[in-house]
């Protein structure tokens, strides 16, 4: 594996920093104060072509590779997880999805205007009895001939409010349990698709968490996605791409608190000297410095499979569980060497902290993550 990066892909990174510190960093503690979605940003994000990068040109995508996509999703995620969450669900299950399983006409349709970034898409699978138990469907999709009736409810969907697409995993066969859940391609306009209230959320509160209620809304056959009983698989199959960005996001809030933590570490001073002198404080600096290198590492390497073509579930649920477990550690730590001035908004360690504990929850949480990992290696043998 080669780990020197691409000159266009060092070009994409700095186009992603500057944008995080230009456009993202002014106002990003006030949009979280105020749960404020970063509808301007995230337009600015669709119009450089960050919310299709890895779809194919030729469906307005950006072509690019997924080690870019972890690179922009680093330099986002450290000023402002609220926006990069978006970025995420757009390009690593909704445009993904849609790309590697849908028709050419849901492609000519949906696709499109999703990966220009003129659209955003949310990933409907949570419910609140199937979170982390996704075969457990109480969303129900009625084959009534030439087209389903959906009833039932989803949770904590990322762009509840301000998606125009949804893709929504149902039960259309319960005795065939999981061989019975089909994907759906819903309309923010379809009657009887209602938005319940947002969220109020610990943290990535500027990110519209809502959940969703269907009542007999319409789905025309044409916008099931795959055959009859694909939906388990379809989900499946998405979130193993939607780990990596996750894992890069929980990658960026934790460079983005050690960076923080590094600098605060030059410039305090205490018994005559900056902090940074004090040996307590290097360590806690070194150690830091080598868990984010770690998870970059898995992050990148996870990327590459999948740009390989190789099979990568495996290194996805790594990188995501070692680099969510990362960032709430090194945010924690930032909090504590920022002292009481860590427990302050305006240094932004105590939001990024808050914003590091969702990396562990959504994607499935880490227990789910050992144990995708435990069965593959159990699998493979020791």
């Amino acid at each position: 594996m080669n780990f020197e990066l691409t000159e266009e892909q060092l070009l994409i990174r700095d186009a992603a920093r500057d944008f995080a510190q230009t456009e993202l960093k002014p106002g990003v503690i006030e949009r979280d104060e105020k749960q404020q979605f970063p509808a301007d940003q995230v337009k600015k994000l669709g119009e450089l072509g960050f919310l299709g990068m890895m779809t194919d040109p030729a469906y307005n995508g950006a072509g690019l590779d997924t080690v870019s996509y972890v690179l922009v999703m680093e330099e986002l995620s450290k000023i402002d997880a609220s926006t990069s969450v978006v970025v995420s669900v757009n390009n690593s299950l909704v445009c993904y999805g849609l790309e590697k399983f849908g028709s050419e006409e849901q492609k000519e349709k949906y696709l499109k205007p999703l990966a220009a970034g003129t659209q955003i898409g949310a990933f409907c699978l949570s419910e609140p009895e199937a979170g982390s138990d996704a075969t457990s469907q109480k969303t129900i999709a009625e084959d009534k001939g030439d087209y389903y009736l959906l009833n039932g409810t989803k949770n904590w969907i990322t762009n509840g409010s301000n998606a125009a697409v949804y893709l929504v995993i149902a039960q259309t066969h319960p005795n065939l349990g999981h061989r019975g859940i089909n994907a759906f391609i819903v309309e923010k306009d379809s009657p009887g698709f209602t938005i319940g209230p947002k969220e109020n959320k610990l943290g990535i509160r500027g990110s519209d968490t809502h959940s969703l209620q269907f009542s007999d809304v319409k789905v025309p056959k044409e916008n099931r996605i795959g055959a009859d009983g694909f939906g388990f698989k379809f989900a499946m199959k998405t979130l193993e791409g939607g780990r990596i960005g996750i894992a890069a996001q929980a990658l960026g809030i934790a460079s983005g608190a050690y960076e923080l933590a590094l600098k605060y570490a030059k410039e305090r001073t205490t018994f005559g000297k900056p902090i940074a002198e004090h040996q307590a404080i290097q360590f806690k600096l070194a150690d830091m410095y080598t868990q984010i290198e770690a998870a970059r590492l898995l992050c990148l390497k996870a990327a590459w499979l999948k740009d390989q073509h190789q099979p990568y579930a495996e290194a996805a649920a790594v990188a995501k569980l070692f680099a969510s477990d990362t960032a709430m550690r090194i945010t924690v730590e930032a909090v504590q060497i920022h002292g009481g001035y860590g427990f302050v908004k305006e240094y932004h360690v105590e939001r990024l902290m808050r914003d590091a504990k969702i990396t562990q929850i959504y994607e499935g949480t880490s227990e789910i993550q050992r144990m995708v990992i435990a069965r593959s290696i159990l699998k493979e043998g020791f």
